[in-house]
């Protein structure tokens, strides 16, 4: 499914690299410029530092003079506005809307674009009237005014999620638990080290092991931990 993000009458060059940053994080890249006030908005210093490395978007964005350039191949369109309009297409919230559409017959032929207007005053009243909805992220409603690259992040990442998302990156690799015999093993080891500083007295242990046994079958310890415990008892015992 084809997936454009417009911006119309853009005002501010870093709002333009942000907003290629935020598309590219959700793997879209097809952005369109209608009348920025910058005609070299694309290369400007401060839109390719807000970029942080979407250079690739940069490249490959157009910018033309007129929305219905703009919107040539898109058949759904989403406008984006923080207040309900008396008139035009239905407000929504973008999930709930997503979730409709997708379960629309012949989606995957649809190209869907989202429309943000210009920082100064939004969306003109007829740009709305052209769309199918208007979508309005559920904010603050004392403040719920966005940055227009914070707005178009969450639109990403609501359609991106509605498009069956991104799997969650582990910062690390599972860890691997410890066996009943390596936590046997450890256990055998502590409590030597236990009996070295004097805390644990052979000739009256008590019920210490078969605690301290319970403790790390409830704490579910990792190999990595067991060579940490093995380390702390060898100390105990130097």
């Amino acid at each position: 499914m084809q997936t454009r993000f417009i911006l119309i009458q853009t005002s501010h060059a870093g709002n333009v690299g942000a907003a290629a940053r935020a598309m590219k994080t959700m793997g879209f890249d097809d952005l369109v410029l209608v009348a920025p006030r910058w005609p070299n908005v694309l290369n400007r210093e401060e839109t390719i530092q807000r970029a942080s490395g979407a250079l690739d978007v940069l490249k490959n964005a157009r910018i033309v003079a007129t929305l219905d350039e703009a919107l040539i191949g898109m058949t759904h369109l989403c406008a984006t506005a923080m207040t309900p309009r008396d008139f035009g297409p239905p407000t929504v919230a973008p999930r709930a809307h997503f979730d409709a559409l997708l379960k629309a017959p012949d989606v995957s032929q649809t190209g869907v674009a989202f429309l943000f207007g210009s920082e100064r005053f939004g969306m003109a009243n007829d740009d709305v009237y052209r769309c199918h909805a208007c979508l309005s992220i559920p904010s603050n409603p004392k403040f719920g005014s966005l940055n227009l690259a914070a707005a178009l992040q969450v639109i990403a990442y609501d359609w991106r999620e509605a498009l069956s998302g991104y799997p969650v990156q582990p910062a690390t690799s599972e860890p691997v638990l410890a066996d009943a015999a390596q936590v046997a093993g450890m256990l055998a080891h502590l409590e030597q080290g236990l009996t070295s500083i004097g805390f644990l007295d052979p000739q009256s242990p008590k019920k210490l092991m078969p605690r301290l046994n319970q403790l790390f079958n409830r704490a579910a310890v990792t190999q990595e931990e067991i060579h940490i415990l093995r380390g702390i008892a060898q100390m105990m015992m130097t």
